[in-house]
């Protein structure tokens, strides 16, 4: 088994693409708090849990088919999302654009407030006397 069918079976196996990155052929565009990885390394292939910026429960593989077989087991044996509870992939990228947009709009009104406060204080020091 190669990567790339690996992440065939997976998705198959109705396993969530936001559980898993594999370099190069299945990137988590939003990567979460915790999520599976298959990396090429040093002469083979690792496999682990990349959890709050740190790798852990690593394993190094001398065959990529070693190490796809390894992160299928892993993910096959994670708990199942509940189908009526959570939200679709999809869905949470559609909400994180609309919180960036947002974000941006709530920075953009904040620059023209602090601006036009600027320009208040300087018509305030130009006044009698002053000019």
């Amino acid at each position: 088994m190669d990567r790339r069918e690996l992440v065939r079976t997976l998705r198959a196996d109705g396993i969530p693409d936001a559980l898993y990155d594999i370099p190069g052929v299945h990137d988590i565009p939003v990567q979460p708090d915790a999520y599976y990885f298959l990396r090429p390394a040093a002469g083979g292939w690792t496999v682990g849990l990349r959890e709050r910026s740190r790798d852990r429960d690593t394993r190094w593989f001398s065959s990529e088919d070693a190490a796809c077989r390894e992160l299928r087991a892993k993910l096959s044996a994670s708990p199942a999302p509940s189908p009526a509870g959570g939200e679709a992939v999809e869905d949470v990228l559609a909400e994180s654009e609309e919180i960036r947009r947002r974000a941006w709009q709530d920075f953009e009104r904040a620059l023209r407030e602090r601006e036009q406060r600027e320009q208040r204080g300087r018509r305030g020091q130009r006044g009698p006397g002053n000019e």
